[in-house]
């Protein structure tokens, strides 16, 4: 067992400061940040040292006035991340002041939300499955449209003229951008996709399902080339390592399980002690940050923590 290597020593750690559990974590583009969201309507930021053993520094966001749901970094700005919430509200901040610099309402609760990789763009998806697509400069909307069928998790490709819809009619709908005509129709899965990852080095994607399977699609040809299938529960989160050599994902089982893209092979599983809301690698090291429904065993209570795999030491 060669592959096993990588990841067996490794260690995590957790982070504690929210005060309900968290729903998203996300390293900024030079992977010395993370931002986490959670249901207690704020966002926090931590400098995390990938080698260091200094405690975490975090900045509160506040402001939304309900749960923050989804949050991601600007691709070309490591200081500036943007947060979606169910106040209706999608906001962009200032990592280093922790400041709000530009706010839009939009028309419901906002569930997803993710950049276009060149930072121009920001989509946004909410709980009626409409999509918003905001100019960033003038942080106004450019495209409006409601779905018919449940819209889950989007992307754009790397070059930034396809955007994926992955949808509870177990599809991917992929259009065209910026027109956002219909090009494809790929029938994935046996119930209803709820998340999309885009390899790093933007030869594949990959879809997470109710079905409890991942698929991995090869983005030049919209083919699958395989499914990963060790997990029981529906796949609610997904992420490529920096190098797109890894595949980690997570659902309701007690483990995150890490996967060899090419081989489909399980390398590693990160034992977890409640379902996971949100897994991502790092953009730079194999450090993976993950967050879900941690309890307290005593109170019952959310704890508000993620972690945060990948260290050499605890």
């Amino acid at each position: 067992m060669e592959e096993t290597i990588p990841f067996k020593s490794l260690h995590s750690r957790e982070y504690q400061g929210h005060k309900k559990k968290v729903h998203s974590v996300a390293w900024n583009s030079n992977g010395t940040k993370l931002a986490s969201g959670s249901v207690d309507q704020t966002a926090r930021i931590w400098n995390i040292e990938p080698h260091g053993h200094s405690k975490a520094k975090d900045l509160e966001l506040k402001g939304h006035t309900d749960s923050v749901d989804q949050l991601c970094w600007d691709p070309k700005h490591s200081d500036l991340v943007a947060t979606a919430s169910g106040d209706k509200s999608v906001r962009l901040w200032d990592a280093r002041s922790g400041k709000c610099t530009q706010q839009a309402e939009l028309s419901g609760e906002n569930i997803n939300i993710t950049y276009k990789p060149d930072g121009t763009h920001v989509a946004v998806g909410n709980r009626d499955d409409e999509l918003t697509i905001l100019d960033v400069r003038k942080f106004k909307p450019l495209h409006r449209r409601k779905f018919n069928y449940e819209v889950n998790e989007i992307a754009w490709n790397m070059p930034g003229d396809f955007f994926f819809l992955t949808t509870g009619l177990g599809t991917v709908e992929v259009l065209s951008y910026p027109s956002l005509k219909p090009l494809d129709t790929l029938t994935a899965h046996t119930a209803g996709c709820y998340c999309i990852a885009i390899d790093p080095k933007g030869r594949y994607f990959a879809v997470g399902s109710a079905d409890s399977l991942v698929s991995l699609w090869d983005i030049s040809d919209m083919l699958c080339l395989r499914t990963f299938t060790k997990l029981e529960w529906p796949v609610r989160t997904i992420s490529f390592n920096y190098s797109g050599e890894y595949i980690a994902s997570a659902s309701e089982d007690l483990f995150i399980d890490i996967a060899n893209v090419q081989t489909g092979r399980t390398v590693h599983q990160i034992p977890c002690r409640a379902a996971m809301n949100s897994v991502e690698w790092n953009p730079k090291y194999n450090l993976l940050a993950y967050a879900g429904d941690d309890k307290n065993p005593k109170y019952n209570t959310d704890e508000g923590v993620f972690r945060i795999f990948g260290f050499d030491s605890t």
